[in-house]
């Protein structure tokens, strides 16, 4: 049988979750009768944790109290804890970085060895790529625009315009959403009475927010899927659209997020719409899911860039 401390603690991580435990729940997890629940319930009251009887329940919940306690972790929290500190601390949220290098400094003390070995080997044996310098937010921005998405209230706020100039804008926040390096705020524009994307890095919150509205089924029911659909085919200087040769579930796995959108046609068929900063970039994205494909639309640039990629692979093999 368990000692009690063990139990103390196991007691301890399950009502760490911040829900209801019944007292015959707990007691089934334990283990124990639920009078040894009781009492090890009491013993960490005594300890100084909040452990607050649920009315009408015969139950249990931790309260999240002014002060933090000590937190338990298991052993795969706890290594899943610091791989995320790691990671944010060369984050793109402003000032996350010196606060993470602080708590991450604080956990690896506390690491016993078993644990430390296998957090040091998956750092050193990972890499990561595409992940440069870019634009940062304040944390007081997210937790602003997080804070109206919660209570359903309307947000005002500045816009800096890519394309020059500044505007004030008033939107139904439904998410945020953090895409590679930068964050988005999907939300229901109210002036242009249509669903919009905003880079948070160029979002000034107007305090204080507005009233509160009824929240909107996103575009498709999903706003990863919408974002991706917008930063891939309505934000690049240079746009197209190729018909696949093969199904759209066929090529669901070489289009990667943000790179483009699949659109069915039949199930030898599907429509590609995809973005990118040059013609060139347009013509590797395009040949570099490997399937026959048919321009339908794009600028003229496309169309002799298409010519030149062709030329050169020709040339490449010519005598071969």
């Amino acid at each position: 049988m368990q000692d009690t401390a063990t139990r103390l603690l196991k007691l301890l991580s399950l009502l760490q979750t911040h829900r209801d435990r019944s007292g015959a729940e707990l007691a089934d997890r334990l283990g124990v009768t639920t009078r040894t629940v009781r009492r090890d319930v009491e013993r960490l009251r005594r300890l100084g944790y909040p452990v607050h009887a649920v009315r009408g329940a015969a139950g249990y919940r931790l309260r999240a109290d002014a002060s933090l306690p000590p937190l338990l972790f298991d052993d795969d929290e706890a290594v899943a804890v610091t791989v995320g500190l790691r990671t944010a601390a060369g984050g793109s949220v402003a000032g996350i970085e010196e606060a993470s290098l602080r708590a991450l400094a604080k956990l690896e003390q506390m690491l016993p060895s078993r644990l430390r070995h296998r957090v040091k080997v998956l750092h050193t044996a990972t890499v990561r790529v595409g992940e440069g310098p870019g634009p940062t937010v304040e944390p007081d921005t997210l937790m602003v625009i997080a804070d109206a998405c919660r209570r359903h209230e309307r947000l005002r706020f500045d816009y800096a315009s890519p394309h020059g100039g500044e505007t004030t804008r008033s939107a139904e926040p439904h998410s945020l959403v953090s895409f590679g390096r930068r964050w988005y705020l999907v939300a229901w524009d109210t002036d242009r009475c249509d669903w919009r994307t905003f880079r948070v890095d160029r979002l000034t919150p107007r305090t204080p927010t507005g009233p509160r509205f009824a929240p909107r089924r996103p575009p498709g029911g999903d706003v990863a899927a919408y974002l991706s659909h917008r930063l891939s085919s309505q934000t690049w200087p240079y746009r197209a659209t190729v018909t696949l040769h093969e199904s759209a579930e066929a090529m669901a796995d070489r289009i990667w997020p943000g790179m483009g959108v699949v659109e069915a046609v039949d199930d030898r068929s599907c429509l590609l719409h995809v973005g990118a900063e040059t013609p060139s970039a347009l013509v590797w994205m395009i040949t570099s899911v490997d399937a026959g494909f048919t321009l339908v639309s794009g600028p003229p640039e496309l169309f002799d860039a298409l010519r030149a990629q062709a030329a050169r692979c020709l040339h490449a093999v010519r005598g071969t």
